[in-house]
C-alpha cells in the first residue's frame, strides 16, 4: 500500500456531512484501534473542488476522539493522506488525517493518544 499526502489547500471547501463516530469492527462491534492502541474515529466529509461544481464525499479516519464537529460545519483537515488498497479483488482508497476540526478554530491541545502534535 502506498500512502500519498494530499494537498488540502487545493481541495476548496470541506464540510462535515457525517459527524465523528467510532470506527467499529463489523464482526465484534469493538472499536477499532490504530497501531499505537488508540481508538479510531471516522468523519464523513464533502469535498468540493476549488474551481468546480463537483463534490465528493470521503470518510476520513482519525486516531483518538476528534473535536466536536456538527453536520454542515466547514472543517480544516490536518495532514491528510490517501492510501490505495486491494483486498480479495476489491480496490479502493482510504483516507487518514492527523486531525479534523471546525474551520478557523485552533485545534484543542491534544495528547499523543488523540493524534498529538507533529513536529
Amino acid at each position: 500500500m502506498q500512502s500519498i499526502p494530499v494537498d488540502v489547500a487545493r481541495l476548496g471547501i470541506v464540510m462535515c456531512v457525517v459527524p465523528p463516530e467510532p470506527r467499529v469492527n463489523r464482526d465484534t462491534g469493538e472499536v477499532r484501534k490504530d497501531r499505537e492502541g488508540n481508538p479510531t474515529w471516522t468523519v464523513g466529509l464533502a469535498v468540493r473542488q476549488k474551481d468546480g461544481r463537483r463534490a465528493d464525499v470521503i470518510d476520513v479516519t482519525v486516531s483518538g476522539e476528534p473535536a466536536v464537529i456538527s453536520e454542515g460545519a466547514r472543517v480544516d483537515v490536518v495532514d491528510l493522506v490517501a492510501t490505495s488498497w486491494e483486498i480479495d479483488g476489491r480496490k479502493g482508497t482510504s483516507f487518514r488525517a492527523a486531525a479534523v476540526h471546525v474551520a478557523g478554530a485552533a485545534p484543542a491541545a491534544r495528547g499523543k493518544a488523540a493524534g498529538g502534535d507533529r513536529a
